[in-house]
């Protein structure tokens, strides 16, 4: 099998892609109806309501983040996720009845956005995590690559379905789609073979789990500056949901159709971007800052882009360099951080992204409203392009390495004889930066 698709020699792993491909088609596909509904039939166009529904979606990742995280490292993640999954299937199912019966309205959705985002916070921390018990340490780093093709795969398809269908039938058929798209992954979770899996060792009970973790991160520089990074570029440079919608609409006047389009060729880059880091054998430290430039310089060429259509072209370099960075950060997590740790160091980084965007969706949509929306994209490019020239210089300024050589460092983790994982020297001094 090609080295860029070696995970999928696993049957366990086969399995569990199969079914997220589904589902993640689904979950895309509904992203889309709900921000359609909620902009052009509960409101007249409120880009902050459509900040609030996807702040309230990201809201509990920041607040249960890292109490999830101490779940996932003390319980059996495939429990865990066979049970959130169930959950975030019937969000779209009671969402999809509303709005066909005629009885939806927006606090309705709030509503369900935030349950939405309640089990999603739980499921989370379990479902990273999950992947290195799927497919064990060797081939972390390539199962994380295409856990990210797959979802980028749904992601340039599933807009595009959802556009269609809203065109044609309305958005209530599209959340039901999408809860009926649950029952892949659910029926997968169920089909993983225990004897198979890669378990990890529990986490102690202590006192003070969650504290723990947080002191475990506070002794990794590398760790916190990722985290830094992480929530920036999330709170003000991937609202795409948002951005993407005010510039669709407010701004070039087109259809769902056009909205549904926009992410779909935003995925290619994303998918592209996914597919190049499966090739790679770890994550380097130039890849994380590189993709936050790019990201930053791309999203200020897309807010003076003249046309919807150079717009949409401008989508797919974006879309690459936040796949680029988002990659890297996630597989340097996975392969760094010791296993009992693993969950908890998982939960804060999605709590620091997703709650990143949850704080950030509402100012970002406001400022669509009240200005414009060039204005809003414009905001984050340059947030985003500033932030990554500030870590460049941190990391330049902080090491005994020299820049060339911090840029060009693997992280990366071997098994010794006595089973416990241990870090490289070149771990250790990424742990340096």
């Amino acid at each position: 099998m090609s080295v860029m698709f070696r995970a999928l020699g696993n049957r366990n792993y086969r399995m569990w892609a199969g079914g997220a491909l589904v589902s993640n088609i689904g979950t895309w596909m509904q992203r889309v109806a709900q921000d359609w509904l909620v902009l052009t039939v509960l409101t007249d166009h409120s880009g902050t309501a459509v900040g609030i529904t996807t702040g309230l979606q990201f809201l509990p990742m920041l607040l249960l983040g890292p109490y999830a995280g101490v779940l996932a490292d003390r319980y059996r993640k495939l429990v865990i996720l066979k049970w959130t999954q169930t959950a975030m299937g019937l969000c779209g199912l009671l969402v999809g009845l509303l709005v066909l019966t005629g009885s939806a309205q927006l606090w309705q959705v709030y509503v369900a956005a935030l349950c939405l985002g309640v089990a999603s916070a739980i499921d989370g921390p379990a479902r990273q995590a999950f992947v290195s018990e799927l497919v064990g340490q060797d081939n972390v780093s390539n199962a994380v690559a295409l856990n990210s093709a797959s979802f980028n795969t749904a992601r340039l398809t599933g807009p595009a379905i959802a556009g269609v269908l809203i065109a044609w039938v309305g958005t209530g058929p599209v959340f039901l789609l999408n809860a009926a798209s649950f029952a892949a992954v659910i029926i997968s979770l169920w089909r993983i073979r225990q004897s198979g899996l890669f378990p990890t060792v529990p986490a102690r009970n202590g006192k003070h789990p969650v504290a723990e973790g947080l002191a475990y991160v506070s002794r990794r520089r590398d760790l916190v500056l990722i985290l830094v990074m992480v929530g920036i570029l999330g709170a003000f440079g991937m609202n795409f949901a948002i951005t993407n919608a005010l510039m669709a609409t407010a701004e070039f006047g087109m259809g769902p159709g056009e909205f549904g389009l926009l992410g779909s060729i935003m995925a290619v880059g994303t998918l592209a971007g996914a597919l190049l880091a499966a090739r790679r054998s770890g994550p380097r430290l130039r890849f994380v800052l590189g993709g936050a430039l790019g990201l930053g310089f791309f999203t200020l060429v897309g807010s003076v882009s003249p046309s919807f259509w150079l717009y949409a072209a401008v989508l797919i370099p974006v879309g690459l360099a936040s796949m680029t960075f988002l990659n890297s950060c996630n597989t340097s997590i996975q392969l760094s951080v010791e296993p009992q740790f693993r969950g908890r160091v998982l939960a804060l980084y999605l709590a620091v992204l997703q709650g990143g965007t949850a704080l950030g969706a509402p100012l970002m949509g406001w400022i669509g409203t009240e200005f414009g929306a060039r204005w809003s994209v414009a905001a984050g490019g340059s947030i985003v392009l500033l932030t990554g020239l500030c870590s460049v210089i941190v990391v330049s300024r902080s090491s005994s390495l020299t820049f060339r050589d911090q840029l060009r460092t693997v992280v990366v983790r071997k098994r010794s004889r006595n089973g416990p994982t241990q870090d490289t020297e070149a771990a250790g001094q990424a742990r340096g930066v």
